[in-house]
């Protein structure tokens, strides 16, 4: 552009060259004056233009920018709308969870109850253990932060601990009272069939007698299938035929 104004004021020279220095002077301020404003507006033109391709590139911008928040809102709705859904499902279930519970627990205590008449008119074997254990089951079924499923599995749990005691044979030291005298003997358990006891030192022996209810010394013969017994129980000796009194046969 420069090179272009010094052309056109050479020529302009040139055209100018016959007439008179004052007319030169006036013609070429005229297109000075001409050349600054062409100058000024071509100028004004490029920042107009640079303006507007500035708006386009920020408009283009935004547009991308709106595309993108459309998707994303789009897919936030969707996360919205499962998370609303899932949420009306856990409502469903906790719901469907309360009836059950609240139909089960009737069923729950009775079936407690039931143990427990069992452990009262069984043979006495680890009665604290067993009653204990009836305890914190009703302890359990009060509290809210235990599950329906979780009381019932336990409540089963312990019904097949009672099962597994007809089935087993067992020998435990505990305290024996009879007549009014604490004694810690040795306990023998054959199923559910046979409660017997040997004093430490084994001079006494003696069986639960369910027809009376109560403990009654057997006779000496009997010490060593007592003391056989405690053997096999704790698997200190093979498994052999044992001579004891069963209350079942009796009671036959």
């Amino acid at each position: 552009m420069h090179h272009r104004k010094t052309f056109r004021r050479l020529a302009l020279l040139l055209l100018l060259a016959p007439l008179g220095a004052q007319a030169q002077e006036a013609a070429l301020e005229t297109q000075v004056k001409t050349d600054s404003a062409a100058a000024a507006s071509q100028d004004r033109i490029d920042k107009l233009d640079e303006q507007a391709t500035t708006s386009l590139q920020s408009y283009r911008v935004a547009v991308q920018r709106a595309e993108s928040l459309t998707i994303y809102n789009q897919q936030l709705q969707r996360l919205i709308d499962s998370q609303e859904e899932e949420i009306e499902s856990v409502k469903r279930q906790t719901a469907e969870i309360d009836n059950i519970e609240t139909g089960a627990l009737p069923f729950m205590l009775e079936m407690t109850d039931t143990l427990s008449t069992i452990v009262e008119a069984d043979v006495p074997f680890l009665r604290a253990e067993r009653i204990e254990r009836i305890d914190n089951l009703r302890s359990m079924i009060d509290r809210a932060d235990v599950t329906a499923g979780e009381k019932y599995r336990r409540i089963m749990e312990a019904y097949t601990i009672e099962a597994d005691y007809g089935r087993t044979i067992e020998a435990y030291r505990g305290e024996l009272n009879s007549s009014g005298e604490v004694r810690s003997v040795d306990f023998l358990r054959i199923g559910r069939v046979g409660l017997y006891y040997q004093t430490l030192d084994g001079a006494e022996s003696g069986r639960w007698n369910s027809k009376l209810g109560n403990w009654e010394v057997l006779e000496g013969s009997y010490r060593r299938s007592i003391r056989d017994g405690l053997r096999v129980a704790r698997k200190q000796a093979p498994p052999s035929m044992l001579k004891l009194p069963v209350t079942a046969s009796e009671d036959a």
